[in-house]
C-alpha cells in the first residue's frame, strides 16, 4: 500500500476505535453511580466499622461533574478495550508474516485477561490500602479526602497492577522474536526477584507489607511461568535448527538439476 493508503487505513481504524470508546463512555455513564458507590465503599467503611471520620470532599462547583466525566471515560476505555485492541492489531497485521500474525494474536489474547486480572486484584487490595494509609491520621483528626486526589490514587493503583501483570507477556514476546533467551532470564533470577519486589514496593500504595505481598507474589509466579515458556520455546527452536542443519548436510553433496539452473 502507498503511504496515503496507510494513512487512510489508520484514520478508519482510529475512527472505529473512537466510536467504540464513545459508546463505552455512554455505558460507563449509565453505571457511574453504582461504580462510584463501590469506589468509595472503603471510605464509608472507615466511618461504619472503625468509627473514624472520613468523607470524600468535592472542592469545587464543577468537581463532581469533572469526576463523573473522568470515571465515565475510564470505564469507556475498559469496556471498549477489545474493540480498540482489535483495531490496533488489524492495522498492524497486514504488514506481518503468517507466523508473526499468530504471535501478535497470541500476545493480544494473553494480554487482555492478564491486564483485567491485575485490575481485579488491585480492586481487592484497595480497601486494605485505604484502611492502612488512613491509620496514620493522628488521634482526633479527620480525613477529608479530595475526590480528585482519591480518583488519581485509585486509577494509579489499578493501572500499576494491570501493567505489572503484562510484563511477563512482554518477556515471552521478546523471546519469540529471538531477542531474549530463557536461560539468560533464569540466570538472572536473583535480580529479577529483587526488581519485582522493588516495583511492588513502589507501585503498591499501601504502607504495609500486605499490599506489596499481594502484588509481588502473583508477579513472581507469572515471571517464572514466562521463563519456563521461554525455555521451552528455546528448546523447540534448537531442535528445529538441528533438524534443518541435518537436512542441509544430507543434501549438500547432491547436484543441482540442470532445469533449476536454467530457470535461475
Amino acid at each position: 500500500m502507498a503511504l496515503l493508503d496507510h494513512l487512510k487505513e489508520l484514520r478508519n481504524r482510529l475512527f472505529k476505535a473512537a466510536i467504540a470508546v464513545v459508546i463505552g463512555t455512554v455505558a460507563g455513564f449509565l453505571v457511574y453511580q453504582p461504580f462510584l458507590a463501590a469506589l468509595t465503599k472503603p471510605i464509608r467503611d472507615l466511618n461504619e466499622q472503625q468509627g473514624r471520620q472520613a468523607t470524600l470532599n468535592f472542592d469545587g462547583v464543577a468537581s463532581s461533574f469533572d469526576l463523573m466525566i473522568q470515571v465515565s471515560v475510564f470505564l469507556g476505555l475498559i469496556i471498549a478495550s477489545p474493540v480498540w485492541l482489535y483495531q490496533l492489531w488489524a492495522f498492524i497485521v497486514p504488514g506481518l508474516h503468517k507466523k508473526e500474525r499468530r504471535i501478535a494474536l497470541s500476545f493480544v489474547a494473553a494480554a487482555v485477561p492478564l491486564f483485567v486480572g491485575g485490575v481485579l486484584l488491585a480492586w481487592l487490595v484497595l480497601p486494605n490500602a485505604v484502611r492502612v494509609l488512613t491509620e496514620f491520621t493522628p488521634a482526633g483528626g479527620s480525613n477529608f479526602i479530595s475526590a480528585q486526589v482519591y480518583l488519581t490514587f485509585v486509577l494509579r493503583l489499578l493501572l500499576a497492577f494491570g501493567i505489572a501483570f503484562l510484563l511477563p507477556v512482554v518477556l515471552v514476546g521478546l523471546n519469540l522474536a529471538g531477542i531474549v533467551k530463557g536461560q539468560q532470564l533464569l540466570k538472572s533470577w536473583r535480580i529479577t526477584v529483587f526488581l519485582v519486589c522493588l516495583f511492588a514496593a513502589m507501585a503498591a500504595p499501601g504502607a504495609d507489607a500486605t499490599s506489596m505481598f499481594y502484588l509481588a507474589v502473583p508477579m513472581l509466579a507469572l515471571f517464572f511461568a514466562a521463563i519456563g515458556l521461554c525455555m521451552l520455546n528455546d528448546r523447540r527452536r534448537e531442535r528445529r535448527a538441528v533438524k534443518r542443519a541435518a537436512e542441509t548436510e544430507a543434501t549438500a553433496d547432491q547436484a543441482t538439476p540442470s532445469s533449476e539452473l536454467e530457470n535461475l
